[in-house]
């Protein structure tokens, strides 16, 4: 049996034709940049998101420049994220001239530890130049946001959230004794999107989306994403080519309301890994450990729907990893590490910051593997992934 680590066809066969006739409707239109597919989509990504404002760009990585930029993030600014993501998150930060500061990630959630992120705000004396702090939302469950705010709010640092894998993950936010669910991206100054299309609202190609509930940094972002023109031909700022593309906006409109059925799906299929694979000992064993979803109990006791984790990755950790994806490959089971390396240990950032020591994030990337999870995965494809691990370990 051939499982692989993501099937788009199958998603395609149900939807092919209606994206087909919005994007033949941007060809026929001859409106090719912006206009009203991708002003359309951006008011619904903000109602889904819970947010004022949803500004379409050209890519999550650009979600994520547009916002510092925004927040006016440059040289001698600090900027606080995890070491355990992927490259754009330090990239943005470095290309305008900041200084990232990594903390370590809690081994649990594989997210950002606000504990360590305290103690260095706390203790350090170059503390005081941290300007914003990019949480990552991995995976698809979202960072200890009530602990984050609470510290931003207290340090006066902005909050960019970077949801690029978490787009409709909630996480519970208790203030004045009162506890409310709030989606990702709509809890700090920025949340920021990627529509890439292994994404759980994926496109066809490139494309980014940046929700805020502030009205001037809506606005700058907007203007930032079309080279700082405002009016057009008119430039106080230097911003840059970062518009979402209508043909992405056209297509990416007609997966946006199955979204919710697709994240269910996935944490159906997150049950089903983690029943077979307790039922196969594995677990409990100590030779692979599951994902855990932090916010699921208190999900459960909540009023409405709460989607606590939307598994964008299921991810397992697992003794002698390597050897374990080797043998899935034979077996033709998809797999991927996300992620390798560490970013402080990427050779772009010698001799910089090579040598720091955070124990977690070195730990979680020599042990992670995901496996499939895609809404489209039936019980059997399933079963045989987990069948041909007990084999491995057997």
């Amino acid at each position: 049996m051939r499982v692989p680590l993501l099937d788009l066809h199958e998603q395609l066969k149900p939807l092919r034709d209606d994206i087909v006739r919005e994007v033949t409707a941007v060809i026929d239109s001859t409106s090719y940049i912006m206009g009203d597919k991708v002003e359309g989509f951006e008011r619904d990504v903000a109602s889904y998101c819970r947010t004022k404002h949803g500004i379409g760009v050209s890519s999550g990585t650009d979600a994520l420049l547009v916002s510092l930029m925004g927040l006016g993030i440059g040289p001698g600014d600090i900027v606080m994220t995890t070491p355990y993501t992927f490259i754009a998150t330090l990239g943005c930060i470095l290309r305008l001239g900041a200084k990232p500061v990594f903390v370590d990630i809690d081994p649990v959630s594989f997210n950002i530890d606000p504990d360590k992120m305290e103690q260095y705000l706390e203790e350090q004396p170059e503390a005081q130049k941290v300007k914003a702090i990019i949480p990552v939302h991995l995976y698809g469950q979202c960072a200890d946001m009530a602990k984050i705010m609470a510290l931003a709010e207290r340090y006066q640092v902005a909050v960019v959230e970077d949801a690029a894998q978490a787009i409709g993950a909630m996480c519970p936010i208790e203030k004045h004794g009162v506890t409310s669910w709030k989606r990702a991206g709509s809890i700090g100054d920025a949340g920021c999107f990627s529509f890439f299309p292994s994404k759980n609202l994926g496109g066809i190609g490139d494309a980014g989306m940046v929700v805020v509930n502030d009205d001037d940094l809506a606005e700058k972002i907007k203007v930032i994403r079309v080279h700082g023109g405002a009016p057009k031909y008119y430039h106080a700022v230097v911003g840059g080519n970062f518009r979402l593309d209508p043909i992405q906006a056209a297509a990416l409109s007609v997966k946006l309301p199955h979204l919710p059925d697709w994240h269910k799906a996935r944490r159906e299929n997150a049950k089903v890994y983690n029943r077979l694979f307790e039922q196969t000992g594995l677990a409990a064993s100590g030779k692979l450990i599951l994902p855990a979803a932090v916010f699921e109990d208190a999900a459960e006791q909540a009023d409405g729907i709460c989607e606590y984790h939307i598994y964008n990755q299921y991810v397992i950790r697992a003794e002698e990893r390597d050897r374990l994806r080797e043998y899935l490959t034979k077996a033709e089971i998809g797999s991927e590490i996300y992620y390798p390396i560490p970013l402080h240990m990427q050779k772009c950032m010698e001799p910089q910051l090579n040598h720091l020591s955070l124990p977690e994030a070195e730990k979680a990337a020599a042990e992670t593997l995901a496996l499939p999870i895609y809404p489209e995965l039936t019980v059997e494809m399933l079963s045989y992934v987990v069948e041909t691990i007990a084999d491995f370990y057997a």
